[in-house]
């Protein structure tokens, strides 16, 4: 079992309940304030997950700076008040600053029983096995 600092538990909650927001304000026709919140835990718990230090140089690496920039901009778009245009610009930077991690996200679904048979349907596994044989680096 992986043991978590204090700081490492509340970030998982913030980054959890950013992804609630975040869903339920999509689910809410884009509410403007719901994704606003979720953005913010998202970030917030991110930091408190991984320590501030790391989460900056993980967003701005040369390499991954149109991610970021995607990214980041999204958020603010968000809390300006486009969530509609927001939202895309922030899923595009996200797939693009975690397409690294993809690969073992898939690789894990596919050891969970049901998950796992779905992702092997003829229709899905096309798309899973070109999500799992990315070989960009994190």
């Amino acid at each position: 079992m992986i043991s978590l600092t204090d700081s490492q538990k509340i970030g998982m909650g913030l980054t959890g309940f950013g992804v609630f927001f975040l869903f339920f304000g999509m689910i809410l026709f884009f509410d403007k304030a719901l994704l606003a919140i979720g953005n913010i835990f998202f970030v917030v718990g991110l930091a408190f997950v991984i320590g501030l230090e790391r989460t900056f140089r993980f967003f701005f690496q040369k390499h991954k700076m149109k991610a970021t920039s995607f990214f980041l901009g999204g958020i603010f778009v968000v809390l300006i008040g486009w969530p509609i245009i927001g939202v895309i610009l922030e899923f595009y930077g996200f797939f693009l600053l975690f397409r690294g991690f993809f690969p073992v996200v898939v690789g894990f679904i596919r050891r969970i029983p049901v998950l796992g048979y779905l992702l092997n349907l003829p229709f899905i596994s096309g798309y899973a096995d070109k999500m799992s044989e990315s070989n960009n680096m994190v």
